[in-house]
């Protein structure tokens, strides 16, 4: 069961071979395996231990994979996002994250606002690394909700650093832009849907957009709406043309109107069944989005600080209950974000060097989409799996990332890293043993040396 497992992983993992070299690759799978066994913070010290290598091979060469090696982590990203767009529709979120940290000498360190720590009354800020991730939503066959699966990342540097490196300074919105270009140009056929924040949901990110991505997001309750004029009239006072847009009511007015009564859909929102009262309207959002048409949802709230929520969504023949339920969809990259820096490390990383830093954060997030790309595969045949059984946990119905790590753990605990001959003798009957010769093989790996 073991060897089946691990031989599996083998395959996914070679992937993103083509974005390494031999000797890198080994070093890969090595700090692989080493930072998936971690148990607390994770570190590449601590992988070598984890890994059973510590003492056997030199940990310089594996702290230079990360500072010096020639590897690009945009390459393994750009393999995994072929990989994923082969599987189903491309659906992408965009959000940032804080990673906390502290020193004088770590490369692209700032002072940034921790959303999460903050309040209306009280604001709450913390030296760390933001980081821009572009993630792919999958929906997988052992959970109810879809996964956010992390595949670029951009370190955003604070305007005061920027000012004292003497470098242009690049906000959020253009560093996701950015990486929403780059999916672009790698998927250049076929239909791409984009959701986001109200933070993202701006000029930056909308303007110049081809008309095969669509964009979910969220708008300011008092958000300028438009509409084209359909006829053509003079005005009344000066007798020109009149060419300018014709006015529509906000998304606040349209909330207050009582002559447009709300609507009421039952939307599957965040793992549950939920009434919303709307109302809709097309219109154009000029200052962010330009001459697109937009479907514009408001929906009234009944929990929570704020009266209303306004959703959007560039395809105006999408119907509310699709803009609703694909913005929630969204918060998967929450959930992404918790797992990836409690269980994965990666806020952990004590990187210091320009490239290292650049790089450590990117291979624990690449790391969890090859996680859960393998256990995907497992799941053809679920008797397999072991999921651990837990009769006071009532409600639990699906797997979680934790599970997947356990497995993962206790499958890689008995491959011997230390050893580049067994490693590459496991990649190619990884490559092309049945199963039955995958069990011969890995029993003959686990024999003891001669």
């Amino acid at each position: 069961m073991a060897a089946s497992h691990v031989y599996a992983l083998l395959r996914v993992l070679q992937l993103v071979r083509p974005a390494f070299t031999e000797p890198s690759f080994l070093r890969f799978l090595v700090l692989f395996a080493g930072w998936v066994c971690s148990g607390g913070t994770h570190a590449v010290t601590e992988a070598l231990v984890a890994a059973g290598v510590s003492g056997v091979q030199h940990h310089a060469a594996f702290h230079r994979f990360f500072s010096r090696t020639r590897w690009s982590a945009d390459e393994v990203g750009r393999l995994l996002l072929l990989k994923l767009a082969a599987l189903g529709p491309v659906r992408l979120v965009l959000d940032d994250t804080l990673c906390s940290h502290k020193g004088p000498k770590v490369f692209g360190l700032g002072c940034h606002l921790d959303a999460v720590r903050s309040t209306r009354a009280m604001r709450v800020f913390c030296f760390g690394h933001v980081w821009v991730t572009l993630a792919v939503l999958v929906h997988v066959p052992f959970a109810a909700r879809p996964w956010a699966l992390p595949v670029l990342f951009r370190l955003y540097r604070t305007q005061a650093e920027c000012q004292k490196r003497g470098i242009l300074h690049r906000k959020k919105t253009q560093l996701g832009r950015e990486l929403v270009e780059r999916a672009l140009s790698w998927l250049p056929t076929g239909p791409l849907e984009l959701a986001a924040d109200e933070a993202y949901s701006c000029s930056t990110l909308l303007k110049g957009l081809p008309q095969r991505l669509v964009f979910v997001g969220a708008m300011r309750p008092d958000a300028v709406l438009t509409r084209p004029r359909v006829h053509r009239c003079r005005s009344p006072k000066t007798g020109r043309w009149l060419t300018r847009d014709v006015p529509v009511p906000k998304p606040e007015a349209l909330a207050r109107d009582s002559a447009l009564p709300w609507m009421r859909l039952t939307a599957q929102l965040y793992g549950r069944s939920q009434q919303v009262d709307y109302k809709e309207v097309v219109a154009r959002w000029r200052s962010a989005a330009g001459e697109r048409m937009l479907k514009v949802v408001v929906v009234r709230m009944t929990s929570g600080s704020r009266p209303l929520r306004v959703f959007f969504c560039t395809a105006p023949s999408l119907s509310a209950l699709e803009v609703v339920e694909r913005y929630a969809f969204r918060w998967s990259i929450e959930v992404l974000f918790r797992d990836l820096k409690q269980l994965l490390g990666f806020a952990d990383s004590r990187a210091r060097r320009r490239l290292a830093v650049l790089r450590t954060a990117p291979f624990a997030g690449l790391s969890y989409t090859l996680l859960v790309l393998w256990y995907m595969e497992l799941t053809a045949n679920w008797q397999q799996l072991r999921v651990p059984l837990r009769p006071w946990y009532t409600t639990k119905t699906s797997v979680s990332f934790a599970d997947v790590l356990r497995l993962a753990q206790s499958s890689l605990a008995r491959v011997r890293w230390h050893s580049s001959r067994r490693l590459r003798a496991n990649l190619r009957a990884a490559s092309r043993a049945s199963p039955a010769q995958e069990r011969a093989a890995w029993t003959a790996a686990l024999s003891p040396s001669p």
